[in-house]
């Protein structure tokens, strides 16, 4: 008998609830399953509940761990970028890493000297690509073009890290002086 008046109570107070007014919020349970809670991202003061809008500190780097390269992708950009020097130590670890890098990323094309005469180029898939020695070429103006690209050469910036566009520089630099000789 107690079962029984449960279930008819449990039955009418459903029959309440269902036959409210559609216009109006019904009861929810656990309304935070259907209607996320929104966090400030920013957060806030537990002081006064007022948002906090965090600033970085003065002097901080971005992700990636090394300054922004703002110079344009323009020919004055490229001439800007020739006062740019190479920020790594001249060493033959970095040299081993460019070396590393330069084969995976320009070897198919500017050749494994850094003549030009990559295999793209040997199967002609692409012709003019530059010889080194044959450049006005600096550690600036090698890191812009890395970054920016030039003429048919895209921009490798997604490719290769900060560190690694340098030590691919001293890499270039190095072929440059060996073709030179």
């Amino acid at each position: 008998m107690k079962n029984f008046k449960l279930i008819i109570a449990l039955v009418t107070l459903t029959s309440i609830i269902s036959c409210n007014d559609k216009r109006k919020p019904q009861l929810q349970y656990m309304p935070d399953m259907y209607v996320s809670v929104p966090y400030d991202v920013n957060g806030v003061d537990g002081v006064n509940g007022k948002p906090v809008n965090s600033k970085p500190v003065a002097g901080t780097i971005a992700r990636g761990g090394h300054p922004a390269y703002d110079i344009a992708d323009t020919n004055e950009g490229y001439e800007l970028a020739k006062a740019n020097l190479n920020p790594l130590e001249a060493s033959e670890e970095n040299l081993a890493k460019g070396k590393a890098m330069y084969e995976i990323y320009c070897a198919t094309c500017h050749g494994k000297k850094g003549d030009g005469n990559g295999v793209l180029s040997q199967r002609e898939k692409f012709s003019g690509i530059p010889n080194y020695k044959d450049r006005d070429i600096n550690a600036g103006t090698i890191y812009h073009v890395i970054m920016h690209g030039k003429n048919l050469m895209g921009s490798h910036a997604s490719q290769v890290t900060y560190t690694e566009r340098w030590q691919i520089v001293q890499y270039v630099e190095k072929l440059r002086t060996d073709l030179a000789k």
